[in-house]
Parts: C-alpha cells; structure tokens; sequence
C-alpha cells in the first residue's frame, strides 16, 4: 500500500470538534498495479477505529468522488494544516478536484445524506446519550446543507465553517425537542437548489480523472527488468 494523501477531516476539520470529539481521518492509496490482474484483487477499502481512519485504493475512491460522495470529496478541499501526507500524485489530485464535480451529482449527494441525518433524527431517544446523538446528527444535517448549497452554487466547497457556533446551537434546539426546525432546514435547501443556477457542469469531467487514474497505475507499475 502507497499512501499518496490523507488529511483530518469531520468536526476538527469543519471546526465544530468538542473536547470529546473524534479525531476522524481519510486517505487515498495505491495498491501495486500487478495485483489487479491476479486471483484475489486488493482490498479497496481499509477502515480502523481507534484511531478513526478510513483509506480507499485510488479507482474506488475516484468512484466515490465521482458519485458526489460528500466525504470523499472533501479530502481534496481541506485546508492545508489538515493534510498528513501529500505525495506528488496526491498534489495532481488535489489539482483536478473540479474535475469531480457536477451539479446533479451534488445536489443529489448533499441532499441524500442529510436527509439520512434527518431519518436518524426523526427516530431518536430521549436518554442522556440518545440526545447528543441526536445533537450531533442535527449539525451534520445542518453542515451538510451548508456545505451542499454553497458548493452547488459556487463551485467550492467550504471546508471550516464560518459560524461553527450557529451550528452547535442548532444542534442543541433539535436535540431538545425542535425537530421540525431540522425539517424547515431540509425543505428550505431544497428550494434553493432549485433556485440556483450552479455553475457546475451537468457531467464530472471523466476523462481528466481517467488520466489521473492511470498515472497512478503506472507509477506503481513493477520496475522494467535490467537487460545486460
């Protein structure tokens, strides 16, 4: 396995971590090219707790990315004392991040796992525990509309939060009771992406990340055997 980047994301990244907030971490790898064309492919996915960590081998994560997956796509828009490793194919990654957008995917995307959020919320328990879960699935919900909207119709996403304080203190009112404050939230991002006009494309450029791809897999291609 070769890393080529990984970085800090969730709650220390968006800015909204707590003294009991998980340090949660994401990456990209690239497994040895050779190891595609035999009986058992590599692993795609590697995923660890304690620490949080989750790494994806490049044509998986490319895959994510490509879908609008709100998470995968964040990797390549962290602020830079959030990266850990920053290779020169992570840097070409980073560099083509447009290339993974498209107004569609992104609006489905953002809409779709916040309106997970809301599910967990709409099922939630009054318990000690129950509560903060419910607090922090409220901002996640909160965030992801965030960050959905201002992606949508500006073709950046925002990684830190401008106002993390607003979206503690929403969490908080749902939590305690004011679910249908989460429900307005939901019904007013859906307006809005309606409303704007994105500057997004209809389709994610496929070729550009292509190319990237399989920059990738020749790099990782095992060295030419000498011939004396």
């Amino acid at each position: 396995m070769h890393l080529l980047l990984s970085g800090i994301v969730g709650s220390v990244a968006y800015g909204l971590a707590g003294p009991d907030s998980d340090v949660d971490r994401i990456g990209v790898f690239a497994a040895p090219t050779v190891a595609f064309h035999g009986l058992h492919p590599p692993q795609e996915s590697v995923v660890t707790t304690g620490p949080d960590l989750t790494l994806h081998e490049a044509g998986k994560y490319a895959r994510l990315a490509l879908s609008g997956n709100p998470t995968a796509t964040e990797l390549m828009w962290l602020p830079d004392e959030c990266y850990e490793t920053r290779t020169g194919l992570g840097e070409r990654l980073i560099g083509i991040r447009t290339a993974f957008l498209s107004g569609p995917r992104v609006r489905d995307a953002y809409l779709g796992y916040a309106a997970q959020q809301f599910r967990k919320l709409a099922g939630r328990d009054s318990t000690v525990g129950g509560r903060r879960r419910s607090a922090k699935h409220a901002r996640h919900l909160a965030r992801l509309l965030h960050q959905g909207r201002v992606l949508y119709a500006t073709g950046v996403l925002e990684i830190r939060l401008a106002d993390p304080e607003w979206f503690r203190a929403f969490g908080e009112r749902v939590a305690a009771g004011a679910l249908d404050e989460a429900e307005a939230l939901v019904a007013a991002a859906e307006r809005d992406f309606d409303r704007i006009r994105t500057p997004l494309p209809e389709r994610p450029d496929e070729e550009t990340v292509e190319r990237w791809l399989l920059a990738v897999r020749a790099a990782h291609l095992p060295p030419e055997p000498r011939r004396d």
